[in-house]
Order: C-alpha cells, then sequence, then structure tokens
C-alpha cells in the first residue's frame, strides 16, 4: 500500500494537470483572434511603430536648426605625475552641430578625434584633471580649446563642443 500511494498520487497530479491545461489554455476563440490581429498589421502600424522608435525632437529639446552627433569611443587620457600613470581621465564628447551635418562630421573624425586628444593631453599635463577638474573654472579653458580646435576643422557647421560624461580613475 506505501508504494502504491505515490503512484496514485502521480496520476492524479498528471490528470489534474492536463485538465486545468484543457480548460485554461486557449481556445479556438484566441487563435481566431491572433489571426485577426495579424492581418490587421498594415503599412499604418508599421508607420505608427517607426514613428515610436524615432522619438521626434521637439523645439524645446533641440536649437531649431541643430543636431547632436556624439563620438561613438570615449576619449582615454593618462595623467602622468613624476614619469608614471597615476591616473587615467575618460572624457566623452559630441558636437553641436547645423543641421544635416552629420555625415560631415562622420567623415572628419579620425581627424577631430586626434586633435581632441591633443587638447586633452595638453589639459592633463597642465594640471587640467588634477583636484577639482569638474569645476566650472577649470573646464571653461577644455570648452573653449576643444570648440576652437573643431570650428578650424570643420568650420561654421560646428556650433559648441559639449562635454557629455568625465571621470577620473586613480591607479
Amino acid at each position: 500500500m506505501k508504494k502504491l500511494l505515490p503512484v496514485l498520487f502521480l496520476i492524479v497530479g498528471l490528470g489534474a494537470g492536463a485538465g486545468a491545461g484543457v480548460f485554461l489554455g486557449p481556445g479556438e476563440k484566441a487563435e481566431e483572434k491572433a489571426e485577426a490581429k495579424d492581418s490587421e498589421y498594415s503599412e499604418d502600424a508599421a508607420e505608427k511603430k517607426e514613428a515610436k522608435a524615432k522619438p521626434e525632437k521637439s523645439e524645446e529639446e533641440t536649437p531649431s536648426g541643430s543636431e547632436y552627433v556624439k563620438f561613438p569611443k570615449q576619449f582615454v587620457i593618462p595623467i602622468v605625475t613624476k614619469d608614471h600613470i597615476s591616473a587615467l581621465a575618460t572624457v566623452s564628447l559630441s558636437l553641436e552641430a547645423v543641421e544635416g551635418s552629420t555625415e560631415a562630421v562622420y567623415s572628419k573624425e579620425p581627424k577631430l578625434r586626434d586633435l581632441f586628444l591633443q587638447v586633452l593631453f595638453d589639459h592633463a599635463n597642465m594640471g587640467g584633471f588634477d583636484g577639482a577638474f569638474t569645476r566650472p573654472d577649470n573646464l571653461a579653458p577644455l570648452r573653449k580649446a576643444l570648440n576652437d580646435v573643431a570650428r578650424n576643422e570643420l568650420g561654421d557647421i560646428v556650433k559648441d563642443v559639449l562635454i557629455v560624461d568625465i571621470a577620473r580613475q586613480d591607479t
């Protein structure tokens, strides 16, 4: 009897599970609704989906005639003290540029990265990443130098260079 009881519970449990699956599972109506929903998917639905994926820029978010071009990789700057690397600074930059100039910026990206790195290295060598390096009076010369370099390379399509992210990691 002791060996028969677990087998009996197993059979009852399987029967109850199968019954619940049949009773609670999707019936023919649910399948018909799914097919109807698939057939309703039209070009209008595709357009709505694309519109959700690409949020529209409002005039409040972006000044008219501007777009932001983010550099895909961070800039990593070694901070050298007494002939050894004492820290690393990472900086993420974006350009505010005239609308429609993204391709022009990306076509010059290697040159801009080189010029920006030189400015960032100079800033590090002058002690710009020491102490309270995020204070506005410490970042102002860096912003000005980055803007000057970008405008010299790209001309009037650059409106501003934005420091999106800045961090320092001591070694």
